[in-house]
């Protein structure tokens, strides 16, 4: 138990609606940086009153200043910005960035969007700067999310003709002709995910339009087969359920101007038993091929809700014992 002398600090915030979009809900983001941190928290009139142990009262301050100065910028402060200045602290400048090349910003048509986590900010990175990337770790670590955000980004600037988002859809070796409906009905239930993330990034009349157009495409591995991807950013999500013969027939795909992203999470494997992952082979067989960025993620990089990452962790220490 600590033992430590408890001590105040006052910290001011001229404009009152910031702080009160600061303080969120019912005081709920001071509350979570309150059990956070172990300090107490008080409002007073246009003040904060931060008590608690040195080390943690200047923790909290520091993180309640980055928030202000993040709705100062316009932008919105969520539980989840709470949560990244609380695990990942911040970077010098007040905000994280990239190659000395200002903040890490994805722009879309409907938002801007950060990485939350440092394993988040290196992946981003990798994004931009290879023509293939990987991208591996648990559910709810932002992979597709954030390289979904990157292909419509380089597509609204120019860099990229179109944006082909792609998945196994069906775990157990795509047995299309077993599912009832036709073809779209049989694989938009697998698909749904890349199109909540699309969404995200653009008016859905606009989504549609590009869609309907084939600028944007999400297609079920299968149909990659024969193709050659030129001038797109490609990406294809739940990787550890495609076979090595799926996982070398997809990467030969790349084409001239264009990118791709591998997303996967070697956890979840769905693939029959005796079927090696093709992901599991691609970190083998092309980990020290030059211009091929892996970027790892842990339950530390989940932004989801915070009980995801004490479940995953959970799950790891029972497969570690």
């Amino acid at each position: 138990m600590s033992t430590g002398t408890l001590t105040e600090a006052l910290v001011e915030f001229p404009d009152n609606r910031l702080l009160i979009d600061l303080c969120g809900e019912h005081d709920r983001h001071l509350a979570e940086i309150e059990t956070k941190l172990h300090v107490q928290i008080m409002r007073r009139g246009n003040q904060l009153a931060v008590i608690g142990e040195d080390a943690a009262r200047q923790e909290a301050v520091e993180v309640l200043e980055s928030l202000y100065r993040r709705l100062e910028q316009g932008r919105s402060v969520e539980r989840a910005d709470v949560d990244r200045e609380l695990r990942a602290g911040q970077a010098p400048g007040g905000q994280m960035e990239m190659f000395g090349a200002g903040p890490v910003e994805i722009k879309t048509r409907k938002k801007l969007v950060e990485p939350r986590t440092e394993a988040q900010r290196a992946y981003v990175g990798a994004l931009f700067r290879n023509e293939l990337a990987f991208g591996i770790g648990p559910a709810g670590t932002g992979k597709t999310y954030l390289a979904v955000a990157v292909g419509v980004s380089m597509y609204l600037a120019g860099r990229v003709d179109r944006v082909i988002l792609s998945r196994p859809a069906v775990e157990a070796g795509e047995r299309l002709g077993f599912l009832p409906g036709d073809m779209r009905e049989k694989v938009d239930p697998y698909m749904q995910p890349l199109y909540d993330a699309l969404n995200d990034f653009l008016p859905a009349k606009q989504a549609a339009r590009l869609m309907e157009e084939k600028t944007i495409e999400i297609a079920p591995l299968a149909f990659m087969r024969g193709r050659t991807l030129s001038n797109a950013f490609v990406v294809l999500d739940e990787a550890q359920n495609a076979t090595s013969m799926q996982m070398k027939m997809f990467l030969t795909r790349l084409g001239e101007g264009s990118r791709m992203v591998i997303t996967g999470d070697r956890s979840q494997v769905d693939l029959p038993r005796g079927v090696a992952s093709g992901l599991r082979e691609a970190e083998r067989i092309l980990g020290s091929v030059p211009g091929i960025s892996f970027n790892y993620f842990t339950a530390k990089d989940v932004v989801r809700h915070p009980l995801v990452a004490a479940i995953i962790d959970a799950y790891d220490a029972d497969a570690a014992g």
